[in-house]
């Protein structure tokens, strides 16, 4: 007597392929070791001094002056190659992160533009309760805290997110980084110490692995075959995705 051929229903098959589809969306972009000096002791340091020397918050100055500066002249460089907290996340979050895709609204103008004065509100009103009248020292202190504290709780913000999504995910929408990508430059003629990606034509698109390893989940491969190289303005210059390229086609320039 035949047996009757057990056939799984088509809504179990469905709900069988949902897991694997959303494994698939969440496994694209990986980890990647970054190229240069281990930064990420630098805001370890900060925080745990910072404590005890408030003083030394008003280091912070550097890192949120140093990108808008340079990205004047080389672009989104800053972040990729100095920033201790971008640092942290590129060589010891990243190899914990699930390395989900970033939330598309964290991109947006208005988002955005939101963090830019949401953030310098909060420090307009913590500076209102430093001692100015004192002068001096406390006064200095006073200041440092109310940098080391914005430093602080973004850092936790980043660190949560990136455990949630991706290691960056901070960086797509941190209001410095934001501004940064306002002055970079996006158009030719462009600055002679401005670095960016170039594609060649040849590219293909199969592997997309440069869109795997880039910290900012960028797609460079949309500038292949243009002279003018990729210029998309929250490119960190970090390189990952020319080491990456198993045909090396892809080059960090002038």
């Amino acid at each position: 007597m035949a047996q009757k051929r057990f056939e799984e229903p088509a809504h179990a098959r469905q709900s069988a392929d949902k897991p694997a589809l959303r494994s698939l969306n969440r496994s694209f972009h990986t980890h990647f070791e970054t190229p240069g000096l281990p930064l990420y002791w630098i805001i370890i340091a900060y925080i745990i001094l910072g404590w005890f020397f408030p003083v030394i918050g008003l280091l912070a100055i550097i890192c949120m002056i140093g990108p808008v500066v340079t990205s004047i002249f080389k672009g989104h460089w800053w972040c990729g190659h100095v920033c201790p907290r971008g640092n942290m996340y590129d060589r010891l979050l990243s190899k914990y992160s699930p390395h989900r895709p970033i939330p598309k609204f964290v991109r947006t103008f208005g988002f955005r533009l939101f963090m830019v004065f949401f953030i310098f509100t909060m420090f307009g009103i913590q500076l209102s309760f430093v001692p100015w009248s004192e002068g001096g020292l406390p006064m200095w202190a006073g200041i440092g805290k109310v940098f080391w504290t914005i430093i602080v709780m973004t850092t936790i913000v980043g660190v949560t997110l990136s455990f949630i999504y991706a290691p960056r995910t901070w960086c797509s929408f941190c209001p410095m980084g934001t501004i940064s990508n306002w002055v970079a430059p996006q158009k030719a003629p462009l600055p002679k110490a401005f670095t960016n990606i170039h594609v060649s034509s040849t590219c293909q698109m199969k592997c997309k692995q440069c869109a795997r390893v880039c910290p900012m989940q960028l797609t460079p491969y949309d500038s292949r075959g243009e002279a003018i190289g990729y210029l998309h303005p929250d490119c960190l210059k970090c390189g990952k995705c020319t080491l990456a390229c198993p045909t090396k086609i892809m080059t960090l320039k002038h």
